[in-house]
């Protein structure tokens, strides 16, 4: 008998890898279920993105190795669009390295930081992998708890009377997921202000900002913010690119040098094709996101109606690519989610995959077209 790493007993398979198994299983059965559970989006990217794509497989360099830290110009590029878009000035050779997706990032960042014995602090509810990456790389997480009273902001105070003396990296994400709340005024201040005090690397994830917001804004435009600060960024969100795996990390260059040494050791660069299809993308005018938006403020519309329907409560004012919904007093997520699914075919996520703050609440994603979206609110009526 083989045993695996010890590692591996500290974890469980992604929800969604398992759930989605589930969804597959029914659909081949014959259910016509309606996918609103996951933030994959059914959009297009802009037409210059794929014609950069295809063009770029008649490149003589394009089935070739590439370079660990991207081509110049996308880092270029990564740097121009942070510049216009957060007011934020970037090294291109030193300050930028390209992902395959942040998610790896995550992983590539906790590499880089944590020891076994090493502790970070993690949102409740927040984005599962922050967890399970921190316990595959032999760290402990611990929690700061978020709540609707709070909308969703980190309570310093309660994070001051922790035992902060492990922790190493403090993971953020603003625009929140799961709830779409933005960072208040000085959220972004007072968390380099908290790194700095007790030598944490605070990590905002960062991609969802240009989904129906008007405010985008970087942890980094925050004097100072490079110190203790890397910011993740993604065009999976942004440009209907989630296939593609491109993302980014920047922020000071001892840091992202830091990262680089993890990741040049798990992969050989990302395909050529796809870099000039991202180099595309990042040039993209603002006309893009109008018009992004304008088709998902329709679909929420229509989500925010499917929630009235389920009896749950909202906030309007909440962006990003999902409405965070509160179940009715009582009700637990996941056992309604079940139902829901098998009575109605509608498959959304239970708030409880985020952590022990999302019990009660549902998650909607707007990646699904208006005619699913009327179909899946005329299932309740």
């Amino acid at each position: 008998m083989i045993e695996v790493a010890n590692r591996l007993q500290t974890v469980e398979e992604y929800y969604f890898s398992k759930k989605l198994r589930e969804v597959a299983a029914l659909v081949a059965s014959g259910k016509p279920i309606i996918n609103l559970g996951i933030g994959s989006p059914d959009l297009q990217p802009p037409k210059k993105v794929i014609d950069a794509l295809v063009e770029g497989f008649s490149s003589p360099v394009a089935h070739k190795y590439q370079s660990y830290q991207g081509l110049p110009e996308l880092r270029e590029a990564i740097c121009g669009f942070y510049k216009n878009h957060f007011s934020v000035s970037l090294s291109p050779l030193t300050e930028v390295l390209p992902l395959m997706g942040s998610k790896e990032g995550i992983m590539h960042i906790s590499m880089a930081y944590l020891n076994e014995g090493d502790a970070a602090l993690i949102p409740n509810p927040g984005y599962p992998t922050y967890q399970s990456v921190t316990k595959l790389v032999g760290a402990e997480p611990i929690f700061y708890e978020l709540d609707a009273a709070n909308n969703w902001q980190p309570d310093f105070e309660a994070l001051e009377k922790q035992d902060l003396s492990k922790v190493k990296i403090m993971w953020v994400n603003y625009p929140h997921m799961p709830t779409g709340a933005l960072p208040s005024a000085s959220v972004y201040k007072d968390l380099v202000a908290f790194g700095k005090k007790h030598s944490i690397l605070i990590v905002n994830d960062n991609p969802y900002t240009f989904i129906l917001n008007d405010d985008p804004r970087s942890i980094l435009s925050v004097e100072g913010a490079k110190e203790v600060c890397l910011e993740l960024n993604s065009l999976s969100k942004t440009f209907n690119m989630a296939g593609w795996r491109v993302g980014m990390v920047v922020g000071d260059g001892k840091h992202v040098s830091n990262v680089l040494k993890v990741k040049s050791n798990m992969d050989s660069g990302m395909f050529y094709g796809i870099q000039k299809g991202a180099i595309e993308a990042l040039n993209c005018s603002g006309m893009w996101f109008s018009t992004l938006n304008s088709v998902y403020k329709k679909r929420r519309d229509l989500v925010w109606q499917l929630a009235d329907t389920l009896n749950c409560t909202y906030d309007k004012d909440a962006v990003g690519l999902f409405v965070w919904a509160k179940l009715p007093e009582g009700i637990e997520a996941e056992p309604f989610i079940d139902k829901v699914l098998k009575e109605n075919h509608l498959f959304i996520t239970p708030g409880t995959i985020f952590g022990s703050k999302g019990e009660g609440y549902i998650r909607f994603s707007l990646c699904g077209s208006t005619e699913d979206l009327e179909e899946a609110i005329a299932r309740f009526k």
